[in-house]
């Protein structure tokens, strides 16, 4: 008898390398498909630090939802500059992080911004491939 145990893994919906324009809206969501024990908390990190959501800047909220599916944390910021650009990571209490990079674009870049269409797709079969465990572990 072997018992093979993995540590929960956290999941940023879409592609590693996000596109948006300045001055839109940054969203990302952040799931934690852990189903006996929710994580007692969701920090998101920006770079290195955790980010304010009572900073001076204003504009940055967070969604949290806990489910019997697992926990889905949505990280959303408006009116993006610039200095929003970077590494941000979703890191839960009990497994481990995920994260994106964010790249604020200044003005049309066309190229760049197409990369992000394929994030979609992406996130339409992560979605498919945890609905088919989730489905697979309740009929066992």
């Amino acid at each position: 008898f072997m018992l093979n145990v993995q540590a929960a893994q956290a999941d940023i919906w879409g592609p590693e390398d996000v596109y948006v324009k300045k001055g839109s809206t940054i969203s990302l969501t952040c799931s934690i498909n852990i189903h006996s024990t929710p994580p007692g908390s969701v920090l998101w990190y920006l770079d290195k630090s955790v980010i304010d959501f009572d900073s001076p800047r204003g504009g940055i909220s967070l969604e949290t939802e806990k489910t019997e599916s697992g926990t889905t944390s949505k990280l959303l910021v408006t009116r993006a500059v610039l200095e929003d650009s970077g590494n941000y990571t979703c890191v839960p209490s009990n497994a481990n992080p995920a994260s994106v990079y964010v790249h604020v674009l200044n003005g049309e870049h066309p190229a760049a911004m197409q990369h992000g269409d394929h994030g979609a797709a992406k996130q339409v079969v992560a979605w498919s491939w945890t609905v088919m465990v989730a489905l697979l572990v309740m009929t066992t």
